[in-house]
C-alpha cells in the first residue's frame, strides 16, 4: 500500500493528493490553476490558453505571486507538435519563469528537454503507447503521462492496467496515469497499480473557477460515460466529447469533416469551444468550487485508504 500520498520526492510536502489537474483547452484557466495549487494539487494549464506570449507571461506572474511560494507546482502543458507555431516563443517564457514542471504534448518533447533541464524544470511527457514512451525516455523525459482509453480531450486507446504495468517494466521514473479517474478510492487504486500521480480534468471543468460555461457544466453534471463518444473533429486525432455537443455540431454544420491527417494545432484552436469529458464524467454530480473538490477527494481517499489497509492487515 502507498505510505505517502506525495510520491514525487521534488514536491513532498507540497502535495494533499498525488493529483495533477490536467491541462484543457480553452478550459484551465488561471483561477483554476491557482485554486488547484493552493488546494494542495498540482495545477496544469495549456500554454495556448493565454492569447498571445504576452499574455502567457502575465498568466505566469500571476499564478506565481497568487498561489504561494509553498503550494503545490504549476505545471504549463506545451504542445511541441510541428504545427504549433508558438512553440518556441512560449517556451521563452516558460524558461525565463523557471517553472518547475512542464508537460509536453503531441509529439517528442526532444526538442526541448535540454532547454527545460537547463533551467531546473522536470519535463513529463503525454504518451499514449508504448512505443510513445521508449521515445520519450530516450529523449530524456523526467515523467510519463500515460494516456489511457477513457481520457478526456486528446485522449489514449490502451487499458489502464496493462499500460501502466507494461510502462512499470522498463521505468521506474514518475509516471501519471490519465483515464477515469474520478474520486479518492481510483486515486488510490492507481498508486497501488504502480503509477505515482494522477490527471483529473473532467471533475474540475465542472468547477466555479473553470473557464467553462454554465451549460457546458450542467452537461457535465447529466452525463454518464455512456455519453462521451471519439471524434477527430476537435483536433485531427482521436478526443473525448460528449454527444450532445458532437449532435449539436452535426445539426448546425452537418456531417463531421472528412478524417485527417494527424493532428494541427490551428483545427484544436478553432474548436476551443468543444465540450470534452472523460469517462469519469460518471462522477460529476455537481459543479463546486476547487477547494471544496480536492477535500472530497481527500476524505474519499482517506477511507479507501484505511479500508485497504484492513484488508491487508487481515
Amino acid at each position: 500500500m502507498p505510505a505517502s500520498a506525495s510520491p514525487v520526492p521534488l514536491f513532498t510536502g507540497r502535495l494533499k493528493l498525488p493529483v495533477i489537474a490536467a491541462p484543457m483547452t480553452a478550459v484551465s484557466s488561471p483561477e483554476l490553476v491557482i485554486a488547484a495549487c493552493r488546494s494542495g494539487v498540482i495545477g496544469s494549464f495549456p500554454t495556448h490558453n493565454a492569447a498571445t506570449e504576452r499574455e502567457l507571461d502575465a498568466w505566469l506572474h500571476r499564478m506565481t505571486a497568487d498561489s504561494g511560494a509553498t503550494a503545490a507546482p504549476i505545471a504549463p502543458n506545451l504542445v511541441v507538435h510541428r504545427s504549433n507555431a508558438r512553440r518556441d516563443s512560449d517556451l521563452a517564457v516558460l524558461l525565463r519563469h523557471r517553472v518547475e514542471m512542464v508537460i509536453t504534448s503531441v509529439g517528442s518533447p526532444e526538442p526541448v528537454i535540454g532547454p527545460l533541464h537547463d533551467a531546473g524544470a522536470q519535463v513529463f511527457a503525454d504518451v499514449a503507447s508504448l512505443e510513445h514512451a521508449r521515445r520519450a525516455i530516450d529523449a530524456g523525459a523526467d515523467g510519463l503521462v500515460l494516456l489511457t482509453a477513457g481520457a478526456g480531450g486528446q485522449t489514449g486507446w490502451a487499458n489502464p492496467f496493462a499500460f501502466v504495468r507494461a510502462v512499470r517494466e522498463r521505468f521506474d521514473g514518475p509516471v501519471v496515469l490519465a483515464g477515469g479517474i474520478s474520486d479518492g478510492r481510483a486515486i488510490l487504486a492507481a498508486q497501488v497499480l504502480g503509477a505515482d500521480l494522477v490527471y483529473l480534468g473532467t471533475r474540475f471543468i465542472a468547477t466555479h473557477q473553470s473557464a467553462a460555461d454554465d451549460a457546458y457544466r450542467s452537461a457535465l453534471v447529466t452525463a454518464t460515460l455512456d455519453d462521451v463518444r471519439l471524434s477527430d473533429r476537435v483536433g485531427g486525432i482521436p478526443a473525448s466529447l460528449l454527444s450532445s455537443w458532437l449532435d449539436a455540431q452535426r445539426a448546425t454544420q452537418g456531417a463531421d469533416a472528412p478524417p485527417q491527417d494527424g493532428f494541427a494545432q490551428d483545427r484544436l484552436l478553432a474548436n476551443r469551444g468543444a465540450w470534452s469529458a472523460g469517462h469519469s464524467v460518471s462522477g460529476v454530480h455537481d459543479v463546486v468550487g476547487v477547494e471544496e473538490l480536492v477535500d472530497e477527494l481527500v476524505a474519499d481517499y482517506t477511507v479507501a485508504r484505511d479500508e485497504l489497509k484492513v484488508v491487508t492487515d487481515g
